[in-house]
């Protein structure tokens, strides 16, 4: 089972507190997961690269900060601070860091329409 950082009597939690990069690859820290949906910090390292991939769930990436490019369905996203990207069920996506890089990454638990 996986420990998650916060529960449903936790209401904040602060960045700097839980962000420590890895010096190569991946770290994920899942932070809580629901009914509906599972909010994850994803911290790459430098350089990293997550090759092209499919989800059956609709995600979201709010950065939080660093550099670095999501390509999603052959378009170039840039990713810095601020920037949240809606990714559909199926959609192939791929990321990679220019500098260290941490977001929440949050799925959904079940595909969801769009009006």
């Amino acid at each position: 089972m996986t420990e998650m950082l916060m529960s449903s009597n936790t209401t904040a939690i602060r960045w700097a507190d839980i962000i420590e990069y890895p010096q190569t690859g991946v770290k994920s820290k899942t932070l809580l997961e629901d009914g509906n949906c599972r909010y994850t910090l994803m911290l790459l390292a430098v350089g990293m690269h997550i090759a092209e991939h499919t989800n059956p769930r609709n995600a979201t990436v709010n950065v939080i900060e660093g550099q670095g490019i999501l390509t999603l369905e052959g378009k170039e996203l840039v990713l810095e601070a601020g920037v949240f990207i809606f990714i559909p069920a199926a959609a192939h996506h791929a990321l990679k860091a220019g500098t260290n890089l941490a977001f929440l990454l949050t799925l959904s638990e079940r595909v969801m329409e769009l009006w």
